[in-house]
Formats: structure tokens, C-alpha cells, sequence
């Protein structure tokens, strides 16, 4: 980022804390994201320099009660959960009542169950460990999308071949119900792990921002 660039970021910041008084870091950084395709890190760094300069300051909120884990679970932002776990068993169930041969239902099943192998695995254990953000410095928001997808598909693809390597040495064998059974639960657990994972983040306490 260029100096012209720096100075302006910290213009804008300065300017929504005086005209929209936000209540919090996070929604100041919301607002300047609206009118800059700059990573959050990047608005973060240049709110805690214009802190330091003297020139906005943030001051500890008073302890908010936060939504439970069940109100949470309800909201919007809970909404990547219930279609994982949808996903997950849609695909188990089709996976079970159409055969491969039923054409062109079976479609519907190849296409199910390329997202249940390849994806949602990956996808539950990367936000399991990541919740917010994943630990790589990316310049924009879309390229950390990039990133968390990349590895949500190589997680699955060293997930999946864990799996059946383990069902190998089990009487159940590698088959058809004990992959789907096996994928299905590690995903829900992974998902759960996840959403709890992402509720306890958002319970951390929030500052306040003026300007000096």
C-alpha cells in the first residue's frame, strides 16, 4: 500500500468516527471496508496507529451480554452450519436411495457426493480451527476466501484416505455405508466444533472509538 493510500485509509477512519460515531472497532472496521476493498488486518493496523499517534482513541466497553450458544445457533450468522450439515446428510440419504445406474438421478448423487468427499470434511475442520480468519496474510477479503477454500480441499483430500485406512482395519471394511456413515459424522462434529468455536469469538468484548 502507498503512502497516498495510507494517508487516505486514515482519513476515512478519522471521518466515520467523527460523522457515524461507531460503537466498536469491528463496526468502524465494517464501515471503512464499504468504501475500501482493504483486508481487515490492513484497517486494523492503521486504527491502532492512529491510536498511537494521538489521534483516535479506543476505550475499553463496558461488558455486553453476549447471545447464548442456542440464540446464536438461530441466527443468520449460523447459517453456513445448517447448510453444511443439510449438505452432509441430503447427500447421505441420496446416496442410499438412488442407485448408480438410475440414470439421470444418478447425476444428482455423482454431484452430491463430490461436494460430501471433497468439501464439507475440509470445510468443518478448517473453520473448526479457524474460525474468523485463516493464518494467512492476504491483501483482500476475496483472496482469503481463496486461501480458506484451498484448504478446506486439501483437508478433505488427507481426511478422506485417513478414513478409509481406518475402516480398513474395522469389520466393517471399506464400503459404501461405513464411508457415507463415517464422512457424515465427522463432518457434524467438525460443523458443531465449529459454530461453538465461532460463538466463543465473538464473545470477546468490544472498544469504543473517539477521536481526540
Amino acid at each position: 500500500m502507498s503512502d497516498n493510500s495510507d494517508d487516505e485509509l486514515s482519513q476515512t477512519i478519522i471521518q466515520i468516527t467523527n460523522e457515524q460515531k461507531p460503537q466498536n472497532v469491528k463496526q468502524l472496521t465494517n464501515l471503512v471496508k464499504e468504501k475500501h476493498s482493504i483486508a481487515e488486518e490492513k484497517i486494523l493496523d492503521a486504527i491502532l496507529k492512529l491510536q498511537n499517534q494521538g489521534k483516535i482513541t479506543l476505550e475499553n466497553h463496558p461488558p455486553l451480554s453476549s447471545p447464548k450458544l442456542t440464540a446464536y445457533i438461530k441466527s443468520s450468522q449460523a447459517l453456513w452450519y445448517w447448510t453444511t450439515i443439510a449438505v452432509a446428510i441430503i447427500t447421505a440419504i441420496v446416496s442410499f436411495i438412488i442407485p448408480e445406474t438410475l440414470y439421470p438421478w444418478a447425476y444428482i448423487r455423482h454431484a452430491l457426493g463430490t461436494i460430501f468427499v471433497l468439501w464439507l470434511p475440509g470445510y468443518a475442520f478448517i473453520k473448526a480451527l479457524f474460525p474468523k480468519h485463516v493464518p494467512i496474510k492476504t491483501s483482500t477479503e476475496n483472496l482469503e476466501t481463496i486461501e480458506r477454500i484451498a484448504l478446506s480441499l486439501g483437508m478433505s483430500l488427507a481426511l478422506v484416505p485417513m478414513i478409509g485406512l481406518l475402516l480398513n482395519y474395522t469389520p466393517w471394511g471399506i464400503r459404501l455405508t461405513p464411508i457415507v456413515l463415517s464422512l457424515l459424522a465427522l463432518t457434524i462434529i467438525f460443523a458443531t466444533a465449529a459454530i461453538i468455536r465461532e460463538h466463543q469469538t465473538n464473545q470477546q468484548v468490544p472498544k469504543n472509538c473517539q477521536t481526540n
